[in-house]
Order: structure tokens, then sequence, then C-alpha cells
């Protein structure tokens, strides 16, 4: 499906993914180093991605679709841990740092469900 769209389709919704993203990651971790180095880090990332897939055959498209749509699915995954992120972010703001930081396993495991049911999504459409 996603072949048969123009290739600016794709390179839009991975650039709104990102933007999502990337504006509620700054959102729910208020510390400024970490929202000025983050979206180049998912640039480069997704960059790495969408190569590889293309190296290995697939097409440019959907490369694109199973990276913005897996990205989705990481916000929306991460989105009940928000609470956290901002708290422990005001502790490292405040000079406090915890030995070891603990993430809910039911927050890890809605997070993983989430980026895979989107990462299939984006595989089915890309058929």
């Amino acid at each position: 499906m996603f072949t048969s769209v123009a290739t600016e389709w794709p390179w839009l919704l991975a650039i709104a993914a990102l933007v999502v993203h990337c504006s509620a990651m700054a959102k729910w971790v208020p510390i400024q180093r970490f929202w000025t180095v983050y979206p180049f880090i998912w640039v480069v990332c997704g960059t790495g991605a969408v190569a590889y897939g293309q190296w290995r055959g697939f097409a440019l498209e959907n490369m694109l679709a199973v990276c913005s749509f897996a990205l989705i699915g990481l916000t929306i995954g991460m989105y009940p841990t928000r609470k956290l992120f901002t708290e422990w972010a005001h502790e490292i703001n405040q000079g406090e740092t915890r030995e070891r930081y603990d993430y809910p396993r039911t927050h890890l495991a809605f997070c993983g469900v989430s980026v895979l049911v989107m990462t299939a999504a984006a595989i089915l459409l890309a058929r």
C-alpha cells in the first residue's frame, strides 16, 4: 500500500512522528540537555534504520512507514510513565540522583506491546 503513494507522504509521516514523539518527550522530561540532543539521536537512528532496510532490499516508503509507526508506538507506550519521567527529571535538575530508577514492569510491558502492535500495523500496511 505504501509503495503506491508518492514518496513525499511517507517522509511527511516520518517527520510528523518524530515531531510528535520529541515534543512529548520534551514535555515529559524537562531537562534542556535531554530535549536538545534527543531529536538528533532519533534522526541518526532513523536514518540508519532506513539505510539498513534499503540495503536489505526493502522499499524506502516501507522503511519510513515502519520507523514512523514504531516511533508513535513508543510514544503511546511511554505515556503511562510520563509522571515518573517528570518526577525523575525534576530530581536530576535539583542535583539529586538515585542509584536505581525503578521502571514499573507493567509500563515496560505496555510499551513493548504498543511498539510491536504499531510495527505490525506498519508491516501490514506496507504489503
